[in-house]
Parts: structure tokens; C-alpha cells; sequence
């Protein structure tokens, strides 16, 4: 699915113009029961653990329990399938992530359209790649990875937590923008991708943030630079990839929508409830210790941060010729 990014803006116009349809008296007292929050991947990653977290600080706002259902398959889109079927009604909710932007044009055929089927709630937090290395590999800087791997064409190769995954474009980005050679090794997770990194099997591995800033910090690994367009607060002195190579950026980033036609007063509510989280000392804790930084954004804002993300990333996959298995 090829979509640029004045088609994608119009798709995500729609999407929230369709949740300003006027129904007043079912978001008057929302919400009256359990909020069903359906997440695309399994428990323990990263998304899970940033959805659980807004989920917590929800239902002590709202007053009913947010319950998190995780529907894992197809890099997210089982779990987009499941909300876009559901009854736009605000008692059902999508945990969002870079994936629903990659898979628009990573899967030829969708029984739905990201942008127009489900409409932005708001954006949670946003987290660095990290690149990073064993600390026996030659190069120590990015310049330096990238003089090796032009002086070792096909024999670097960098691991990733499958295909299409935002661990194996955010590879191709980086092959791309440093016009080197690279051999993509995918897995079936990004933890089975870490351990053989560790091991050697691998030489390099564009690793969340969260996974590898224990590894980073004990000098199990060595970070050679960040994917984000700055550096991060929780590494400091490593520097942003962006920095040797102009206008190279890709993050990991979070957040939640809802199905097409849910009730605006709902969508806001949510939105606001979300964003008073993002400022409370506590959630932006805990996010810090994850290396994540808060994404706070109206409806409108988290759907052009998405369209532009879907634009992006479509020229990257359209480039390296990434296919879905």
C-alpha cells in the first residue's frame, strides 16, 4: 500500500472529523464500566509495558478499570483488526506504535486503512534505537562503523526482531543514508536478536532503548550512537546518529486511538486525561527509566506526527525492497 503524505494528512483529516459526529449523551457520563485497551503485541514488550502503564494512571482518572488485552500476531495488525471492528463507542481503545506506520506499506493487502479507520487519541512517549555493538568490534564511532563496513562489503551484519520490524528499518535507514552494505539477520523477537548479539553471532543491532541501556550502562555493549534526531538524557554522551549523517532519525513511539466514529467528547476527554498523566512527576519517572521521553499532542497533532511517520517509512521500504513474510 503506497501512501504519500497529502493522502495520508487527508485519511487522518477524515479519521477525526468522522469522531466529531455529534453524540453527546454517550460521552456525557463516560466511562460506566471497564474500558477495554487492546494491544498488539505480547506481554512484557515495551508497548505492552508503556500501554499498562497509561492504562494504570486512566483508571485511577476515570474511575473504571482499564483492562489491557493483548492480541499478538503480524506485526500489530491482528490487534488494529480487532478495534477496527469494534463499536466506536470509547470501550475499546488501540495501544498505537511505529509498526501500524510501518505496516501500511509493508502489507500489500490490509482489511483496513490505518489512518482512516482509527482515530488518534493521543501520543504517549517517544524512545531512541540504540546502535550498538559488542565493545571488541574495530569501530568505536559511527564514522569509524561505517569506514569498516565499506572497507568489509557483506561482512557486517545487523540483527533485528524480524522482518519489517522497526529494529530492521530502522537498519535499512541507516544502510541507506551511509550507502553501505549490510546483512540482515531477522528473528523471530528482539530478545532472541539481543542474545546473539551478545554472543558475537551479530556484529550490530539497532536495539530499543529500553532493552539496551542495562547492557549499554554494565559495558556489555557499546552504544555507538542513538536513532532520535538528539541525543537522549539517558545516554547522554552518546551521540545522535543524525550527527554524522544529516537528517537521519527514527524512533520508537507510542500511543492510543480509538475505532473510527468515536464520539469527540470522548476522544478528548481521553486525550486530556492522558496528557495530565504525561505531566505527572511519577509517569514521567517512569518513562525516564525506560529512556523515553512524554509525547504530549492533541488529536490533531497525533495525526500528522502518524501521517508523516507512514510517509517516511514508505519511502524507506520502497527503497530496500522490504517485503512481509
Amino acid at each position: 500500500m503506497k501512501l504519500h503524505r497529502r493522502r495520508c494528512l487527508q485519511l487522518a483529516g477524515a479519521a477525526v472529523g468522522a469522531s466529531l459526529t455529534p453524540r453527546v449523551a454517550l460521552a456525557l457520563d463516560y466511562p460506566t464500566r471497564p474500558v477495554r485497551l487492546v494491544v498488539g503485541f505480547t506481554a512484557g514488550s515495551t508497548g505492552d509495558v508503556f500501554a499498562r502503564l497509561m492504562g494504570e494512571w486512566l483508571s485511577q482518572r476515570l474511575g473504571q478499570s482499564i483492562v489491557v488485552d493483548n492480541r499478538p500476531g503480524a506485526g500489530g495488525n491482528i490487534g488494529t483488526a480487532e478495534v477496527v471492528r469494534a463499536a466506536p463507542d470509547g470501550y475499546t481503545l488501540l495501544a498505537v506504535a511505529t509498526p501500524n506506520a510501518i505496516n501500511a506499506t509493508l502489507y500489500e493487502k490490509l482489511e483496513f486503512n490505518f489512518i482512516r479507520d482509527i482515530a488518534p487519541v493521543a501520543s504517549i512517549c517517544q524512545s531512541p534505537l540504540v546502535m550498538a555493538v559488542l565493545p571488541s568490534f574495530p569501530a568505536r564511532s559511527v564514522p569509524e562503523f561505517i569506514a569498516y563496513a565499506k572497507a568489509n562489503p557483506g561482512k557486517v551484519s545487523y540483527a533485528s526482531a524480524g522482518i519489517g520490524t522497526p529494529l530492521h528499518i530502522a537498519g535499512e535507514m541507516f544502510r541507506m543514508a551511509a550507502g553501505i552494505e549490510m546483512v540482515h539477520v531477522p528473528y523471530r523477537g528482539g530478545p532472541q536478536a539481543q542474545t546473539d548479539l551478545l554472543g558475537g553471532q551479530v556484529q550490530v543491532m539497532f536495539d530499543p532503548l529500553p532493552e539496551a541501556i542495562k547492557f549499554v550502562r554494565s559495558g556489555n555493549l557499546r552504544a555507538l550512537g542513538v536513532t532520535t534526531a538528539k541525543r537522549s538524557e539517558a545516554l547522554p554522551d552518546t551521540p545522535a546518529i543524525g550527527e554524522f549523517l544529516p537528517g537521519y532519525a527514527a524512533s520508537a513511539w507510542y500511543g492510543m486511538g480509538a475505532p473510527r466514529g468515536t464520539p469527540a467528547e470522548i476522544i478528548d476527554r481521553l486525550n486530556g486525561a492522558i496528557n495530565a498523566g504525561l505531566a505527572d512527576p511519577t509517569i514521567k519517572a517512569r518513562l525516564a527509566d525506560f529512556g523515553a521521553a512524554a509525547l504530549v499532542g492533541s488529536p490533531v497533532d497525533v495525526a500528522t506526527f502518524i501521517a508523516d511517520e507512514t510517509d517516511k517509512w514508505g519511502k524507506v521500504i520502497r527503497f530496500a525492497g522490504v517485503k512481509a513474510e
